[in-house]
């Protein structure tokens, strides 16, 4: 069994961040993801093996095992042993050199992994999974002999995930999306209420299985477009309403848009601007509850006249004259 170098095959170094290696994985995918290389047949192997890099490193607890490993690999190169005598099973049961490994149960529970998937016969004997359409005991892989049954079996696939951008009309009555998946289009329901950050899940639309294993699940990222008129706060929303002079001074009505159509807004006498009303039930879906909305809060805006006409200055005189309101030019 031959050491392989995950590191160097996603072309980050030992210590690189969670972010680094998600960052690479994703790059080097897309470049050798089999359905962009539909002429290349390596570029199935080199996807494989970017995957296989990425189930240990994308893992605390695997890589943590897959750093002990190599310490130990890298110890035994520069004491000049030969790479084809090392024990690869000291070095994980922390005894002598030599010891034999005894284990009753499931290789995948000897290690702390899972079935394989299709990875290589390297993974599988350091984390329990197995080569794809074959079933390889133990004493294939360590040379020593080790009871217990053989591993291999199919494993789920790995969950996808795309990004969804909607407006805010579109989060608020609930939408759909047709995809491509797989060379098949599907169409994918977004529900109401969804919010920037929202996770839709469609069950079983992710990467297909291995050997027989299920499909994993298609997450949608959602992203909600701004709006010119509304500011969304969890479910309630909020907006500013104009109010003429007259109608905060005297009192009126006003026509108020909503997502769901224009509402009248009574305006009580004496109205200052700044002043926020709330209207019950105008506002979002809660996201878990539908049939629960938010609120819409509409703040007013006093509109001042800006150009008068001589008769009205001469009014606006004679009631800052009867308030007894000296004017000064």
């Amino acid at each position: 069994m031959e050491y392989r170098d995950y590191y160097d095959i996603l072309n980050v170094g030992r210590g690189a961040s969670e972010k680094e290696i998600k960052q690479s994985f994703r790059r080097l995918a897309r470049r050798w993801h089999p359905d962009v290389n539909p002429d290349d047949p390596q570029a199935e192997e080199k996807f494989k093996e970017i995957n296989e890099a990425y189930e240990v490193l994308s893992d605390p607890e695997k890589r943590s095992k897959y750093d002990r490993l190599g310490h130990s690999w890298k110890q035994w190169q520069r004491s000049g042993g030969d790479p084809g005598k090392y024990d690869w099973s000291q070095w994980f049961t922390g005894g002598p050199r030599g010891a034999r490994v005894h284990w009753n149960g499931d290789l995948g529970d000897l290690f702390g992994g899972a079935g394989g998937e299709a990875f290589s016969d390297f993974f599988g004997a350091i984390f329990g999974g197995g080569t794809a359409g074959r079933r390889r005991s133990a004493a294939d892989i360590f040379g020593q002999p080790v009871r217990g049954r053989a591993y291999g079996a199919g494993s789920r696939g790995r969950d996808a995930e795309t990004n969804v951008t909607v407006t805010l009309e579109e989060a608020y009555r609930g939408t759909s999306r047709v995809l491509e998946r797989g060379g098949r289009r599907i169409r994918v329901t977004i529900p109401p209420g969804v919010r920037t950050g929202s996770r839709v899940r469609v069950a079983g639309e992710g990467n297909s299985g291995h050997t027989g294993g299920d499909s994993g699940d298609l997450y949608l990222s959602i992203a909600v477009e701004p709006h010119p008129v509304f500011e969304r706060e969890g479910d309630d929303l909020r907006c500013d309403v104009a109010v003429d002079l007259c109608t905060a001074v005297l009192g009126g009505r006003l026509r108020l848009p909503t997502l769901n159509g224009d509402v009248s807004l009574r305006i009580p006498a004496g109205t200052q601007g700044g002043q926020t009303f709330r209207l019950r039930g105008k506002g979002m879906p809660n996201p878990r509850r539908p049939d629960e909305r938010g609120h819409l809060l509409a703040t007013t805006e006093i509109e001042i006249p800006q150009k008068l006409t001589p008769r009205e200055r001469e009014l606006f005189e004679e009631l800052a004259k009867s308030r007894g309101k000296e004017r000064h030019a």
